[in-house]
Protein backbone atom coordinates (compact mmCIF):
# COMPACT_ATOMS: atom_id res chain seq x y z
CA UNK A 1 0.00 0.00 0.00
CA UNK A 2 0.98 3.52 -0.49
CA UNK A 3 0.65 6.06 2.44
CA UNK A 4 -1.27 9.25 1.67
CA UNK A 5 0.35 12.55 2.51
CA UNK A 6 -1.75 15.05 3.31
CA UNK A 7 -1.62 19.10 3.48
CA UNK A 8 -3.41 21.93 1.24
CA UNK A 9 0.09 23.35 0.16
CA UNK A 10 1.13 20.22 -1.06
CA UNK A 11 -2.07 19.88 -2.34
CA UNK A 12 -2.27 23.14 -4.24
CA UNK A 13 1.01 23.05 -5.64
CA UNK A 14 -0.03 19.06 -7.56
CA UNK A 15 -2.79 21.11 -8.84
CA UNK A 16 -0.57 24.16 -10.13
CA UNK A 17 1.54 22.09 -11.73
CA UNK A 18 -1.22 19.44 -12.89
CA UNK A 19 -1.82 21.01 -15.73
CA UNK A 20 0.49 24.02 -17.48
CA UNK A 21 2.91 20.97 -17.52
CA UNK A 22 0.85 19.28 -20.16
CA UNK A 23 1.31 21.69 -22.70
CA UNK A 24 4.38 19.55 -23.54
CA UNK A 25 4.97 21.28 -26.97
CA UNK A 26 4.27 24.81 -25.88
CA UNK A 27 5.97 27.08 -23.15
CA UNK A 28 3.48 28.36 -21.00
CA UNK A 29 3.63 32.27 -20.22
CA UNK A 30 2.56 32.01 -16.76
CA UNK A 31 3.20 28.07 -14.99
CA UNK A 32 2.35 29.08 -12.11
CA UNK A 33 -1.11 30.55 -12.68
CA UNK A 34 -3.48 29.33 -9.75
CA UNK A 35 -0.34 28.80 -7.25
CA UNK A 36 -0.33 32.47 -6.31
CA UNK A 37 -3.98 32.73 -6.06
CA UNK A 38 -5.03 29.13 -5.00
CA UNK A 39 -5.94 30.13 -1.47
CA UNK A 40 -8.07 33.25 -2.72
CA UNK A 41 -9.89 31.33 -4.81
CA UNK A 42 -13.48 29.95 -4.18
CA UNK A 43 -13.31 26.19 -5.70
CA UNK A 44 -16.65 24.89 -5.69
CA UNK A 45 -15.94 20.56 -4.87
CA UNK A 46 -19.75 20.21 -6.06
CA UNK A 47 -18.43 20.47 -9.58
CA UNK A 48 -17.04 17.24 -9.13
CA UNK A 49 -18.99 14.15 -10.51
CA UNK A 50 -19.51 10.87 -8.53
CA UNK A 51 -18.19 7.88 -10.77
CA UNK A 52 -20.76 5.59 -10.04
CA UNK A 53 -21.53 1.42 -11.66
CA UNK A 54 -24.32 -0.49 -10.14
CA UNK A 55 -27.49 0.04 -8.80
CA UNK A 56 -28.77 3.18 -7.01
CA UNK A 57 -30.67 0.81 -4.77
CA UNK A 58 -28.34 -1.77 -4.23
CA UNK A 59 -28.35 -3.15 -0.61
CA UNK A 60 -24.73 -2.79 -0.20
CA UNK A 61 -22.54 0.21 -1.13
CA UNK A 62 -18.67 0.30 -2.23
CA UNK A 63 -16.70 2.89 -2.10
CA UNK A 64 -12.78 3.03 -3.24
CA UNK A 65 -10.25 4.96 -3.17
CA UNK A 66 -7.08 4.74 -5.40
CA UNK A 67 -4.24 6.56 -7.39
CA UNK A 68 -3.76 5.60 -10.91
CA UNK A 69 -0.49 5.70 -10.51
CA UNK A 70 -0.41 3.37 -7.42
CA UNK A 71 0.49 -0.23 -8.17
CA UNK A 72 -2.14 -2.08 -5.84
CA UNK A 73 -4.83 -0.29 -7.04
CA UNK A 74 -3.80 -1.43 -10.41
CA UNK A 75 -3.49 -5.05 -9.06
CA UNK A 76 -7.15 -4.63 -7.62
CA UNK A 77 -8.56 -3.23 -10.97
CA UNK A 78 -6.92 -5.96 -13.13
CA UNK A 79 -8.19 -8.99 -10.51
CA UNK A 80 -10.42 -8.35 -7.51
CA UNK A 81 -12.51 -5.40 -9.27
CA UNK A 82 -13.67 -8.05 -12.30
CA UNK A 83 -15.02 -10.28 -10.32
CA UNK A 84 -16.94 -7.67 -7.68
CA UNK A 85 -18.19 -6.33 -11.00
CA UNK A 86 -20.08 -9.09 -12.30
CA UNK A 87 -20.60 -11.07 -9.23
CA UNK A 88 -21.92 -8.34 -7.44
CA UNK A 89 -21.87 -4.67 -9.03
CA UNK A 90 -23.36 -6.14 -12.82
CA UNK A 91 -26.63 -8.44 -10.33
CA UNK A 92 -27.15 -4.96 -8.56
CA UNK A 93 -26.08 -6.32 -5.25
CA UNK A 94 -23.39 -3.38 -5.11
CA UNK A 95 -23.34 -0.09 -5.97
CA UNK A 96 -19.34 1.24 -6.91
CA UNK A 97 -18.30 4.46 -6.12
CA UNK A 98 -14.47 5.08 -7.42
CA UNK A 99 -12.91 8.17 -5.36
CA UNK A 100 -9.13 9.65 -6.97
CA UNK A 101 -6.59 9.99 -4.46
CA UNK A 102 -3.47 12.12 -5.86
CA UNK A 103 -0.50 11.52 -4.54
CA UNK A 104 1.42 13.02 -8.02
CA UNK A 105 0.81 14.90 -11.04
CA UNK A 106 1.13 12.22 -12.75
CA UNK A 107 -1.85 10.73 -11.25
CA UNK A 108 -3.72 13.82 -11.48
CA UNK A 109 -3.00 14.07 -15.16
CA UNK A 110 -4.35 10.27 -15.43
CA UNK A 111 -7.82 11.22 -13.65
CA UNK A 112 -8.47 14.81 -15.74
CA UNK A 113 -7.93 12.24 -18.76
CA UNK A 114 -10.33 9.16 -17.47
CA UNK A 115 -12.58 12.23 -16.84
CA UNK A 116 -12.65 13.61 -20.18
CA UNK A 117 -15.03 11.49 -21.34
CA UNK A 118 -17.72 12.04 -18.79
CA UNK A 119 -19.23 8.67 -16.78
CA UNK A 120 -20.15 6.88 -19.54
CA UNK A 121 -16.31 6.32 -20.28
CA UNK A 122 -14.79 6.48 -16.93
CA UNK A 123 -14.24 3.10 -15.77
CA UNK A 124 -13.54 1.94 -19.33
CA UNK A 125 -10.55 4.84 -19.52
CA UNK A 126 -9.54 3.81 -15.84
CA UNK A 127 -9.30 0.16 -16.74
CA UNK A 128 -7.04 1.32 -19.98
CA UNK A 129 -5.37 3.36 -17.48
CA UNK A 130 -4.76 0.93 -15.19
CA UNK A 131 -4.02 -2.27 -17.58
CA UNK A 132 -1.06 -0.05 -18.81
CA UNK A 133 0.00 1.59 -15.71
CA UNK A 134 3.52 0.25 -16.14
CA UNK A 135 4.34 1.27 -19.55
CA UNK A 136 2.72 5.50 -19.09
CA UNK A 137 3.99 5.80 -15.72
CA UNK A 138 7.77 5.02 -17.15
CA UNK A 139 7.40 6.43 -20.38
CA UNK A 140 10.05 9.25 -19.84
CA UNK A 141 9.65 12.82 -18.48
CA UNK A 142 6.40 14.99 -18.28
CA UNK A 143 5.68 15.37 -21.55
CA UNK A 144 6.07 11.28 -22.75
CA UNK A 145 3.83 10.66 -19.80
CA UNK A 146 0.95 13.15 -20.96
CA UNK A 147 1.34 11.88 -24.84
CA UNK A 148 1.30 8.46 -23.33
CA UNK A 149 -2.00 9.17 -21.30
CA UNK A 150 -3.39 11.32 -24.62
CA UNK A 151 -2.76 7.89 -26.69
CA UNK A 152 -5.41 6.06 -24.14
CA UNK A 153 -7.92 9.19 -24.20
CA UNK A 154 -7.73 8.52 -28.23
CA UNK A 155 -8.25 5.04 -27.85
CA UNK A 156 -11.74 6.04 -25.82
CA UNK A 157 -13.02 8.25 -28.63
CA UNK A 158 -11.88 11.39 -26.94
CA UNK A 159 -10.33 14.04 -30.09
CA UNK A 160 -7.01 15.61 -29.13
CA UNK A 161 -8.29 18.67 -28.76
CA UNK A 162 -10.79 17.32 -26.14
CA UNK A 163 -8.25 16.21 -24.73
CA UNK A 164 -5.61 19.17 -24.63
CA UNK A 165 -9.12 21.17 -22.90
CA UNK A 166 -9.79 18.58 -20.26
CA UNK A 167 -5.67 18.64 -19.40
CA UNK A 168 -4.77 22.29 -19.14
CA UNK A 169 -8.01 22.91 -17.06
CA UNK A 170 -5.90 24.60 -14.17
CA UNK A 171 -9.59 25.06 -11.86
CA UNK A 172 -10.49 22.04 -12.60
CA UNK A 173 -7.23 20.37 -11.62
CA UNK A 174 -7.37 22.35 -8.40
CA UNK A 175 -10.65 21.51 -7.79
CA UNK A 176 -10.41 17.70 -8.17
CA UNK A 177 -7.49 18.24 -5.35
CA UNK A 178 -9.64 19.96 -2.96
CA UNK A 179 -12.60 17.72 -3.42
CA UNK A 180 -10.14 14.46 -2.88
CA UNK A 181 -9.11 16.07 0.01
CA UNK A 182 -12.04 16.35 1.20
CA UNK A 183 -13.28 13.06 0.79
CA UNK A 184 -9.87 11.58 2.20
CA UNK A 185 -10.07 13.67 5.52
CA UNK A 186 -13.43 12.76 6.34
CA UNK A 187 -13.32 9.37 5.47
CA UNK A 188 -9.79 8.78 7.18
CA UNK A 189 -7.98 7.40 3.89
CA UNK A 190 -4.44 6.91 4.40
CA UNK A 191 -3.59 4.32 2.11
CA UNK A 192 -4.31 2.95 -1.46
CA UNK A 193 -6.49 1.31 -2.31
CA UNK A 194 -8.70 1.82 0.74
CA UNK A 195 -12.66 1.16 1.29
CA UNK A 196 -15.68 1.80 2.86
CA UNK A 197 -18.14 -0.90 3.05
CA UNK A 198 -21.81 0.68 4.10
CA UNK A 199 -19.63 3.10 6.21
CA UNK A 200 -17.21 0.90 7.79
CA UNK A 201 -13.85 1.57 6.41
CA UNK A 202 -11.53 -2.03 5.40
CA UNK A 203 -8.22 -2.48 3.80
CA UNK A 204 -7.52 -4.11 0.53
CA UNK A 205 -8.26 -7.58 0.52
CA UNK A 206 -8.78 -10.49 -1.54
CA UNK A 207 -11.67 -11.12 -3.93
CA UNK A 208 -13.20 -14.19 -1.61
CA UNK A 209 -12.63 -12.05 2.03
CA UNK A 210 -14.65 -9.04 -0.18
CA UNK A 211 -17.24 -11.94 -1.05
CA UNK A 212 -17.35 -12.74 2.79
CA UNK A 213 -17.84 -9.40 3.06
CA UNK A 214 -20.68 -8.33 0.56
CA UNK A 215 -22.51 -11.59 1.57
CA UNK A 216 -22.20 -10.77 5.27
CA UNK A 217 -24.15 -7.56 4.52
CA UNK A 218 -26.40 -9.14 2.09
CA UNK A 219 -27.66 -11.80 5.14
CA UNK A 220 -26.59 -14.65 2.85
Amino acid sequence: MSRIATGICAAIAIAAGGYWLTQSNSTPSNPLVGSAEAQQTDLDTSTIIEMVQGSADAPVEIVEYASYTCPHCATFHQGTYKELKKNYIDTGKVKFTYREVYFDKYGLWASMVARCGGPEKFFGISDLIYKDQSKWTRAGGPAEIVDELRKIGRLAGISNDQLDACLQDGTRAQTLVAWYQENAERDDIRATPSFIVNGKKVDNQSYEEFKKLIDAELGS
